[in-house]
């Protein structure tokens, strides 16, 4: 039975509102061919999930439907798709013009780092990534293995973004970001255009009636949002799209609120690790504050008894990467929020599970319930 934890909801009221192209499907064709002729490329599986917990019969939806990003390319998560393939546009640019001694940059809370410096090491240039002091060992050893030098910086993820940014202009280096804002946009728009190959490979898995809701979870959003666009370009009419965030990280929700890109202060402390991020991504935010049907905000207690959830049914997914599923099921119990989202017993739902075990240590603590 899922425990009822307090969390909050907010029905976008911009939602179908026209707007900016922000991924164009060229630069997705694009994106696509070349990760799809990488070495060791295959889809990630789409599942069916075991009946998810409601409170009574028939009040939970028809069927739901995980993709799980663990096998990616032997990363552990769907970030593979973006920054390595950011890293191999912008090297292969750089040479053309004449230049080889590339270094790339970027802040992380760990997959990211972690596909940048693999793209590097493919690309064959150097990588800096810089990580804040909370990141776990276990990731900034796993990014370090992919031969990047790792630079620990005090504060949080958005400090690490400022320093990665002001060393990169310090030293002529390039930053492979995953988060946009005003003047840099074209290196996140290829990370983005290589996140929407997750989302087409679900849409050309999945069988029977189209979705009718996709709960998936935001740091940043540029995952978010590239599901975003690419199902509504897959599916008519297209699924409810619901973003789910950290209450202690919630930078969209408090974006949807106030209708303008708002920041988040403080530590951002989460076991959601991947998704403890205060600002928005400007491109990000460019197609979620109109397409978004709806924001949640759900505390680390949810994310953690999702996880053992799905460890108990046969799936490791890290605790970043069960937030959209944790949201999913607090609102199936919740009468209120079942209303709202339209969620009913014909609802057909579609979650990402965007890692998996990326930090040994951490997972187990969560599952175990041991004290982190």
């Amino acid at each position: 039975m899922t425990v009822r934890h307090p969390f909050r909801l907010f029905i976008n009221p911009n939602h179908g509102t026209p707007g900016l192209v922000v991924l164009p499907d060229a630069g997705f064709r694009r994106a696509r061919a070349a990760i799809a002729a990488w070495p060791g490329y295959a889809p990630t599986p789409l599942v069916d999930l075991p009946a998810v917990d409601a409170p009574g019969p028939g009040e939970g939806a028809a069927l739901v439907r995980l993709k799980d990003e663990g096998p990616r390319f032997g990363l552990g998560s769907f970030k593979a798709l973006g920054g390595a393939y950011a890293v191999e546009t912008l090297v292969a640019a750089e040479r053309v013009r004449g230049r080889t001694d590339v270094t790339v940059t970027c802040a992380t809370d760990g997959n990211h780092g972690r596909s940048v410096a693999w793209g590097a090491r493919r690309a064959g240039c150097r990588c800096v990534i810089f990580v804040h002091e909370t990141v776990s060992q276990g990731r900034v050893d796993a990014i370090a293995a992919f031969g990047a030098r790792v630079v620990r910086v005090p504060g949080n993820y958005d400090d690490a973004v400022r320093e990665a940014d002001r060393q990169a202009q310090a030293n002529g280096w390039f930053v492979v970001s995953d988060t946009s804002y005003p003047g840099y946009t074209e290196v996140p728009r290829s990370v983005m255009q290589g996140y929407r190959v997750m989302a087409d490979e679900a849409a050309d898995q999945w069988a029977g009636p189209a979705p009718t809701h996709v709960f998936v979870q935001a740091g940043v959003g540029g995952a978010a949002a590239a599901v975003s666009v690419h199902l509504r370009a897959r599916f008519n009419p297209s699924p409810k799209l619901v973003i789910v965030e950290p209450e202690t990280a919630a930078c969209l929700y408090e974006s949807a609120v106030a209708n303008a890109p708002t920041v988040v202060g403080g530590a951002l402390e989460t076991i959601m690790a991947g998704l403890a991020c205060g600002e928005p991504s400007l491109l990000a935010w460019q197609e979620l504050g109109r397409a978004a049907f709806g924001f949640m905000a759900i505390p680390d207690e949810a994310a953690a008894e999702t996880l053992r959830w799905l460890a108990g049914s046969g799936h490791s997914v890290g605790e970043s990467g069960v937030a959209g599923l944790a949201g999913y099921r607090l609102a199936a119990a919740d009468e209120a929020a079942r209303r709202r989202l339209g969620l009913t017993a014909d609802s057909r739902v579609l979650v990402f599970g965007t890692e998996g075990v990326t930090d040994r240590a951490v997972y187990d603590r969560i599952r175990n319930q041991l004290p982190t």
